[in-house]
């Protein structure tokens, strides 16, 4: 009929393990970088969330996004998907070392809050937060209005 599968006892992974085990996913270029300070980018849309660890030059170590992990469609636009995403990058970033971030926040979206309290919950002191959306000074001609 079909394969038994035998389930087997796990390997034990304790929290050392964890952090060699989350060092191992990261580029070669980060994973032999050590760094105490960075900056975390949070770049939220109405379409998606993307989260990025920097070092104090402003070179990008890791990031991740919620199509990266997983979600599909509206599911990336929500909350819980940046939560996630935030968390995901600060785990990766506390492997490196990382101590205290600045965060900036790019964008409108539904994240922006939960991507922020999702960094902060894993235990990385957030020494400022920056709100670095562009914002025109005039901007494009509007269209036309329509006569109907």
């Amino acid at each position: 009929m079909g394969q038994k599968r035998v389930i087997s006892k796990s390997d034990g992974l304790g929290p050392a393990d964890e952090s060699k085990s989350v060092l191992l996913k990261l580029s070669k270029k980060a994973r032999n970088k050590k760094i105490a300070k960075g900056i975390i980018n949070i770049s939220v849309s109405f379409n998606n969330t993307l989260v990025n660890v920097a070092d104090s030059k402003g070179e990008v170590l890791l990031w991740s996004s919620a199509g990266s992990l997983g979600f599909k469609g509206s599911r990336k636009s929500t909350p819980y998907a940046a939560t996630i995403v935030a968390k995901d990058v600060a785990e990766k970033a506390k492997a490196l070392g990382m101590v205290e971030a600045e965060i900036t926040v790019k964008g409108i979206g539904s994240g922006r809050e939960a991507a922020i309290r999702g960094v902060a919950g894993t235990g990385i002191n957030i020494t400022s937060v920056v709100d670095t959306t562009p914002m025109p000074h005039n901007g494009v001609k509007p269209p036309k209005p329509r006569r109907v």
